[in-house]
Formats: structure tokens, sequence, C-alpha cells
């Protein structure tokens, strides 16, 4: 069976994601996370992608993202592929870091895109990583 078609256009918001292998940590420390952020930050400087809304966690990675001029594709697997090569170069190990594809919702209204921008910077709350927001 082949993999669903992506939707992509010029301009388009996604809600992009990414869970580590068998839930293991894909983030080991700050200089993970930081190395991580790199990355995006060049896509960025180039004009590839804008950033919206980001949550990084211990094992998978939230994005709220546009492609101005399409290629989601593209970038995603700059993004996880450039990572996952500097990960495992990093703490000397081989294989797999990211269970399976990367996960890409269309963010088609401005509800939804209001939704997942909450539901992004909530992440960390509702996992007990931080204390509550409205504090």
């Amino acid at each position: 069976m082949s993999r669903a078609v992506r939707i992509e256009f010029d301009g388009a918001y996604y809600h992009a994601m990414a869970r580590g292998v068998a839930r293991m940590p894909t983030f080991l420390d700050d200089e993970d996370r930081l190395h991580f952020l790199e990355i995006l930050e060049d896509l960025v400087h180039r004009d590839a992608l804008e950033i919206h809304a980001f949550c990084l966690m211990a094992n998978h990675y939230h994005l709220l993202l546009s492609t101005p001029h399409g290629g989601l594709a593209r970038w995603m697997r700059h993004v996880n592929g450039d990572y996952v090569r500097w990960f495992n170069f990093r703490h000397r190990r081989v294989g797999h870091l990211w269970q399976g594809r990367y996960k890409a919702i269309l963010v088609e209204d401005a509800s939804y895109l209001k939704e997942c921008s909450r539901y992004i910077h909530l992440n960390p709350n509702r996992a007990k990583l931080t204390r509550p927001a409205e504090r």
C-alpha cells in the first residue's frame, strides 16, 4: 500500500511532529536541542520555513510551521536527516532515531491554527514538566 500524498503548496501551514523509535529519547541534553534548533534556524534564514511555534520534548517534537515556497517534504527530510546524522555521530550510535515518517497535518483554518499553537505551547504543562502556564 502506498503512502498518502502530502498536500503541499506555497504558504501552507502545518502541524509537524516526529517521535523517537519506541518512544526513546531524541534530545538528551541542551546541546541536542540547540543543534536541532540551529537546523531549523538555517532553513528560516534561507526562507524555506517559517516557524510559528515549537516544542521539543524528551522523545518528540512539535512544530507549527509554514512553507513560503512549498516543499514541506524536502525540508522535513533535511531537518530529520541532518539531526539524526549529527545525533548518531555525537552519541556514538547507529540506526533510526525517528519512529517512521514525520507526521504533518495541514492547518486549514484560523481556529485550528489557534488551537494548534495552544496545544504546542501547553505540551510541557500536560507532561508536568513545567508549572501551569497561567501562573
